[in-house]
């Protein structure tokens, strides 16, 4: 986290989860940065992401995805999979992130 936030990244995680759902895996992984809640997969919809009836029960769910996006709100790297078990590494999206910058 702190290699993140030394180049002024913020991480935010954006799941159907309900905030209880969401506070709960936070707590049980040591996760320390926000997770927000999308129920109706608004937001996930917009970024193109939505794995319809992906979820447990048939339930819509987030595709797994990662997103640098600027301060202006342009996605400026994305890295999208298939599995739920496969994300980018921290190592990776810094790698981009820096490759960003120059």
């Amino acid at each position: 986290m702190s290699e993140f936030r030394s180049r002024g990244v913020e991480i935010v995680a954006i799941s159907v989860d309900s905030n209880k759902d969401s506070r709960e895996l936070c707590s049980s992984r040591g996760y320390t940065f926000p997770f927000l809640s999308d129920p109706k997969a608004e937001v996930i919809r917009r970024y193109g992401v939505l794995h319809p009836r992906g979820g447990p029960d048939g339930h819509d769910i987030a595709r797994p995805a990662e997103f640098l996006v600027d301060a202006t709100g342009t996605i400026r790297w994305v890295n999208l999979t298939e599995s739920i078990s496969v994300r980018a590494r921290p190592e990776a999206v810094l790698k981009a992130i820096d490759a960003l910058s120059h």
